[in-house]
């Protein structure tokens, strides 16, 4: 279906952010900005580490690391999670070492054991020895011998951490989207599969490059075959939500889930569901594909799209419903606001789904302004004990594990980040209205970094 400016859903012209800008190039490339990343960002924002049932158990732990900081993030009670700066108070040796190659540590512990002198650490962070303590002859306090708490709370699922002691609430931080998102009930989602490798770019050259989709049907044109794939971006305070452009009456289009365009949708949806499946891995499950495939026998030639959608998101829903996967039920008009994925300022995506999702992380490598650690997971409801077991494996550009589409992104992601150091590019200039998220993060950048605000395009 063509969609024109008569029948789109949405407006432009009054949105935040919705003039030509350009950005600066010193974000990306910069190594004094990367520095100062540490402690004008980083140590001032929530991060999203972990999942919860990651640490299941009273003593289980695992380790969180951005720029030169290590966090401990620790299960102390059955409904208590702790997280400590991963540094002994003695002579600042690391507590938990992440073993080489490995994504973080992690692993049960009743208490936390300096490898230097052997000081040690029960899990609520109290010092609880120091071999020949009389020395520091009453020098040594519960002030300053303990570990250093760093704030922690969970949404959606998640452990979130926050290494400023003044920082707002995480749930007040996370506005609006903890609002929308909350209606698609993320908590209930495991692991599909998670993947991680260390990459020749900038962080945020990673995270641009996942947050629009005006490079769709540029990167990824097998897609167009399937119908339209562009959309929009607005700005939703720090964060940024996208979507796709909808025609009236298909509102429920703009979602993750979406009926394939075309002459015939029954066919085109099954064609769709099958490549993504086969050649990403994300954004569908195996319900998804079985029904998917099964439309063609099951509605007449010359169904209307918005029926093929409705028949086959119903079908979907009651078969996974009977084998005890309950989607939540979230209504038309809180799906189409809430698109396909938000941008959770500063390095967080979640491309939600009301039955799966995909979500990306991106982190810097120590303090070097062209490398990033780039993470990726997708997620499903499963019946209850049924989820697989996954952990972070390290998969390499170029590794088959990474299918066929990633790799399209990947291309990009390096090639970016060498043409920013190039003296004939003058910056960055976002689509004002399919990249508007990408000049909201360097708006939030600027809020902490003192530089680099969006300018108007000239």
């Amino acid at each position: 279906m063509t969609e024109t400016a008569e029948n789109i859903t949405e407006t432009t012209t009054t949105e935040p952010l919705s003039t030509p800008m350009s950005i600066g190039v010193e974000a990306y490339i910069s190594p004094e900005y990367a520095k100062a990343e540490g402690d004008k960002l980083w140590a001032k924002v929530w991060q999203q580490v972990a999942r919860v049932e990651e640490i299941p158990k009273v003593g289980d732990f695992l380790t969180y690391e951005v720029v030169n900081d290590s966090i401990i993030v620790v299960r102390t009670a059955p409904d208590t999670i702790r997280a400590y700066h991963n540094v002994c108070a003695h002579r600042g040796r690391r507590l938990v070492d992440t073993p080489a190659g490995a994504h973080d540590a992690r692993g049960q512990a009743r208490q936390f054991i300096c490898g230097f002198h052997g000081w040690r650490y029960d899990l609520e962070g109290n010092n609880t020895f120091v071999a020949e303590r009389e020395d520091w002859t009453c020098g040594l306090t519960e002030r300053n011998d303990g570990l250093n708490h760093v704030k922690v709370d969970t949404w959606g699922g998640w452990v979130w951490i926050n290494m400023d002691p003044e920082a707002e609430p995480l749930r007040d931080y996370l506005e609006p989207a903890a609002s929308l998102l909350e209606h698609f009930e993320l908590e209930k989602m495991r692991y599909r599969w998670r993947k991680w490798l260390t990459f020749d770019c900038n962080w945020k050259v990673a995270f641009e490059a996942f947050m629009e989709t005006y490079h769709v049907p540029y990167t990824h044109p097998e897609f167009t075959n399937f119908g339209s794939f562009l959309g929009w971006a607005r700005q939703q305070g720090k964060h940024s939500n996208i979507g796709y452009d909808a025609p009236k009456g298909m509102e429920e289009n703009q979602a993750k889930l979406r009926v394939g365009g075309g002459a015939d949708a029954r066919i085109s949806t099954a064609t769709l569901q099958n490549f993504t499946w086969e050649n990403a891995n994300t954004n569908t499950t195996r319900t998804l594909v079985d029904v998917a495939n099964r439309l063609v026998d099951e509605l007449p030639e010359g169904t209307p799209s918005a029926e093929v959608l409705r028949y086959w998101l119903e079908t979907s829903r009651a078969e996974d419903q009977a084998r005890g996967v309950d989607w939540p039920k979230v209504e038309p008009d809180v799906v189409a606001k809430a698109g396909t994925a938000w941008q959770i300022f500063p390095n967080f995506q979640i491309g939600h789904a009301v039955n799966n999702m995909l979500c990306y992380r991106f982190r810097p490598f120590g303090a070097d302004p062209d490398k990033c650690v780039f993470e990726a997971a997708v997620f499903e409801l499963f019946p209850e004990g049924q989820e697989p077991e996954t952990e972070w494996e390290y998969t390499p550009v170029g590794d088959p594990g990474w299918r066929t589409v990633l790799p399209q992104d990947f291309d990009n992601m390096a090639a970016v980040q060498q043409g920013m150091k190039s003296r004939g590019f003058s910056g960055p200039k976002p689509n004002p209205y399919r990249e508007r998220s990408v000049v909201n993060l360097h708006h939030g950048l600027a809020q902490y970094m003192g530089t680099g605000e969006p300018h108007d395009l000239v």
